[in-house]
């Protein structure tokens, strides 16, 4: 029997800090599915593209680009296209019922001017897929979980340097895709114990500067309450860093987190700088954190779960999985 659909999660009532709940899982994909790629935030790389077309048709994947994939803004070119174009794209596409997943192309700038756009009720109706991106695209992931209940997949873009040139990165969205089962501890070598324990939650998170920029909007998640909580980042100063975790802290967003996995955090500055912000910020809130899991803005770029039950170990420096990303 198909699996019921949750109702969407809305805003809680001022005061109310309800815990972060799993979240309805899409089916894996098989041989021979049609994937739409689509581009909701910067400007698309015609090459790139082509060459992330490949590799999904090497899976055994029938690629579809959206309408407006290579458009850029006619005044604003760090975005790809008007705000409206990309909203419909995204839309247009999982609404289809011959796509079984949306990828996204890139991630940049410009997800949040178009996620309200979208048609959320016609999202809801058309039942849960595989959504996969980061970065940028974190102001998206937050959306399906709070306006669709969905779990969606933090994963590598068609067209990012990191999915065209590694293969370990290729190889953990193919596996997540088409075996689910195969990848449900997560986590590379590099992984080390900032603050030790055990703890299990749901998977939520992504790029930090989208989680605290998305506070106070509307249809926000009112706080990060029990779950686990992915963070990354690039391109932002040690101290930039600590300004948008100070104002998660003093939002109360982390109040009542139950463990914090930690990504990659390129073009960010020396790493003892940015180690010592993070131990700073988050080292008070008596949970465990592991940084270094592979996720993010990394060489290798692990596909990381988002809406999925999960135990965070700080003893083994992974995340297992309770259940399989895909049903």
């Amino acid at each position: 029997m198909p699996e019921v659909l949750p109702e969407p999660v809305l805003p809680a009532p001022a005061g109310a800090r309800p815990q972060v709940a799993s979240l309805t899982r899409p089916e894996r994909l098989r041989p021979g599915a049609r994937v739409a790629v689509v581009a909701p935030a910067g400007p698309v790389p015609e090459e790139r593209l082509r060459a992330g077309l490949d590799i999904l048709r090497g899976w055994d994947l029938d690629p579809v680009v959206a309408p407006h994939v290579l458009d850029t803004h006619p005044v604003l070119d760090h975005l790809a296209g008007a705000d409206r174009a990309r909203a419909r794209d995204l839309t247009e596409a999982w609404c289809d019922p011959s796509v079984s997943a949306v990828l996204c192309a890139r991630g940049g700038f410009g997800a949040q001017r178009m996620v309200d756009l979208v048609d959320w009720r016609a999202i809801r109706e058309a039942g849960p897929k595989v959504f996969v991106g980061y970065s940028d695209i974190t102001a998206l992931h937050e959306a399906f979980a709070v306006r669709a209940g969905y779990s969606t997949l933090h994963g590598p873009m068609v067209a990012a340097g990191t999915f065209l040139s590694d293969p370990r990165t290729q190889e953990s969205l193919r596996a997540t895709l088409f075996t689910p089962e195969s990848v449900r501890t997560l986590g590379l070598d590099t992984a080390r114990t900032l603050s030790p324990g055990r703890a299990r939650g749901v998977t939520l998170g992504g790029c930090v500067s989208l989680l605290a920029a998305d506070l106070a909007t509307p249809h926000a998640r009112p706080s990060a309450r029990g779950g686990l909580l992915l963070l990354e980042d690039v391109g932002e100063e040690a101290y930039r860093l600590d300004r948008v975790l100070t104002q998660l802290l003093r939002s109360g967003w982390l109040d009542g987190v139950a463990g914090i996995a930690l990504g990659s955090w390129a073009e960010c500055g020396p790493y003892e700088e940015i180690r010592a912000v993070l131990t700073d910020r988050l080292g008070g809130l008596g949970v465990p954190v592991v940084e270094e899991l592979g996720f993010g803005h990394s060489e290798t770029a692990l596909t990381m779960p988002l809406g999925v039950s999960a135990v965070l170990d700080t003893e083994e420096n992974t995340l297992t999985l309770d259940v399989p990303a895909l049903r």
